[in-house]
């Protein structure tokens, strides 16, 4: 088992839903997918010794956020980007893709749920943007 550093992962995006994806440009810090599941609590009175007892149910892919550098020429950014999320009609959703350095791969439909700016008086421009993803992610082993 290897180690690897965080800046080796890259973020693409196709937000026609295909198979075309571009790097997200210019991100700082990712986080996700956050993977969970219910419990549903199948405990009753007669559960052996006062034990809570609990049953699979279902799944959330959770979200992913990340921060990236501003820059509104960028086509993953713009309103062929990331802007752009906010004008649709909101029946298409882009297709995700994470590669690790070990080329294995996190897949998954998801929609920009939140994007907020930042404008710091002694600094850059960056955004806060959020992904909810839709579905079933598909794992790929490199």
């Amino acid at each position: 088992m290897g180690e690897y550093a965080g800046h080796d992962v890259d973020l693409a995006v196709d937000f026609a839903g295909g198979t075309t994806f571009v790097n997200v440009a210019q991100i700082r810090d990712l986080s996700g997918p956050g993977l969970s599941r219910n419990a549903i609590d199948a405990t009753h009175r007669d559960s052996a010794n006062f034990w809570r007892y609990f049953i699979k149910g279902f799944k959330d892919a959770g979200e992913i956020t990340f921060d990236l550098v501003m820059d509104q020429d960028l086509s993953s950014q713009g309103t062929a980007g990331f802007l752009g999320e906010w004008s649709d009609d909101g029946t298409s959703l882009p297709n995700w893709r994470i590669t690790f350095p070990d080329g294995w791969t996190w897949t998954f439909r998801g929609l920009v749920s939140g994007q907020s700016m930042n404008a710091p008086l002694d600094d850059l421009l960056t955004a806060d943007v959020t992904v909810k993803i839709y579905g079933e992610p598909v794992f790929a082993s490199a």
